[in-house]
């Protein structure tokens, strides 16, 4: 595995368009793995929240009715 001044260096010695094409070959890789985490990170969420209010309206109950008799 190389280093990163190793690769670096052999970035220094690319011409310009091979540095771009490996400036957006990066960018991608780099807006993959944030999507990623992200996505990850937001379905925790909302999962937990979830489970937070999974006990405050029991399964037996129907969601229409108990909404409706709250507004009574």
């Amino acid at each position: 595995m190389s280093t990163y001044s190793e690769v670096l260096s052999q970035a220094q010695n690319l011409t310009l368009e091979e540095q771009q094409q490996l400036l957006e070959v990066l960018s991608a890789l780099i807006r993959q793995r944030v999507t990623t985490q992200t996505q990850g990170s937001s379905e925790k969420l909302l999962s937990n929240n979830l489970k937070r209010w999974r006990g405050f309206l029991p399964y037996r109950v129907d969601a229409l009715e108990f909404q409706l008799q709250l507004r009574k």
